[in-house]
């Protein structure tokens, strides 16, 4: 396991309790590996999650990545390529790669695996080895093993159902799909939605709003998705629409949090500054998924106007009011 942020380690707590696999937690931060080896939890990432012995910290990628049959990335978007760049020499041919990473990359507009493809090759690893972990799971709530379901895509139907019988865990429950596409896109466009359901909360528009930014949210992700070379039906499924409807109304949902405090006046800065090292992928996400969708002549009216948030400082009363007076359309 590849990062040791609160989806990694809930991953690797998940894992564990099949009780048949050894899973080794890589992490950057030597102290937060210390933190696992004394203290028996990720008390910087995932407090009060007491971590099994099946479970060996590691800060040395190649003590994560060499031998292992699986590896699985869970690292923050912007450090998937350095992460990759140096996993590279590591890694042997006939090694699946899993990204469970949700975002878009800042420049290139790549999703996680063509990043992870572009890096590898560039070695001798020819096989499509690699594909996305995705779906409506709020790391507490897996650590905890409470019943959860995600998709596991990967373009070779085999590989996914390897990975399906390799990754279902007690509490968790793994569908497979072989639109990589639909369901990487579905995972890192829904957290931009998220922000605006968080801004219409921290407003106080109630739950008409909510509901109204969700479907149009839907629209959009199922837009750029389909241009993309998705499928439409994906973004219905787990990695669409069930993580969209999550991480718009749950509360641990660290997008939604951004959102709320930005519609309660609150600037960008020092709500980042709150979330303490951890990441609301929606943030970086909402220039890459503008950025991409401009390259494909997709009109997304909400990613806008949270760009307009995010990057240029626009109230979002502004933002919602220009929203509602957008011309008449059919649905």
């Amino acid at each position: 396991m590849v990062g040791s942020g609160s989806w990694g380690t809930a991953l690797a707590l998940s894992l564990a309790r099949r009780g048949d696999h050894s899973i080794v937690l890589w992490s950057h931060s030597a102290a937060v590996a210390d933190s696992i080896r004394r203290q028996g939890e990720n008390s910087a990432y995932l407090p009060g999650f007491s971590i099994p012995p099946q479970v060996t910290p590691a800060t040395e990628l190649g003590s994560a990545v060499e031998g292992a049959q699986i590896v699985i990335s869970a690292v923050p978007s912007q450090h998937v390529r350095e992460v990759y760049q140096k996993m590279g020499p590591l890694l042997q041919r006939g090694q699946l790669i899993v990204s469970a990473t949700k975002g878009i990359e800042d420049g290139s507009f790549l999703r996680m695996t063509q990043v992870i493809e572009q890096v590898l090759g560039e070695r001798d690893l020819v096989e499509p080895y690699w594909g996305a972990l995705s779906g409506p799971s709020f790391a507490q709530e897996v650590a905890a093993g409470a019943p959860t379901a995600i998709t596991i895509a990967f373009a070779d139907s085999r590989l996914a159902n390897r990975l399906q019988e390799e990754l279902t865990a007690p509490g968790l429950r793994i569908y497979t799909n072989d639109d990589v596409i639909g369901v990487e896109l579905g995972g890192a466009l829904k957290n931009v939605i998220a922000i605006a359901a968080g801004i219409a909360a921290g407003l106080g528009l109630g739950h008409n709003s909510a509901a109204a930014i969700i479907t149009r949210g839907v629209a959009e992700i199922t837009r750029l998705a389909v241009a993309c070379g998705g499928r439409r039906e994906t973004l219905a499924g787990l990695s669409g629409l069930g993580d969209l409807v999550l991480t718009c109304t749950g509360p641990l949902s660290r997008n939604r949090s951004v959102g709320v405090e930005l519609g309660r006046g609150r600037l960008l800065p020092a709500i980042l500054a709150q979330l303490q090292g951890k990441v609301a992928e929606g943030v970086r996400t909402t220039s890459a998924a503008l950025g991409l969708a401009q390259a494909h002549g997709v009109e997304m009216p909400i990613t806008e106007q949270m760009a307009a948030i995010l990057e240029h400082g626009k109230s979002p009363q502004d933002a919602i009011r220009e929203l509602m007076a957008r011309p008449g359309r059919d649905e």
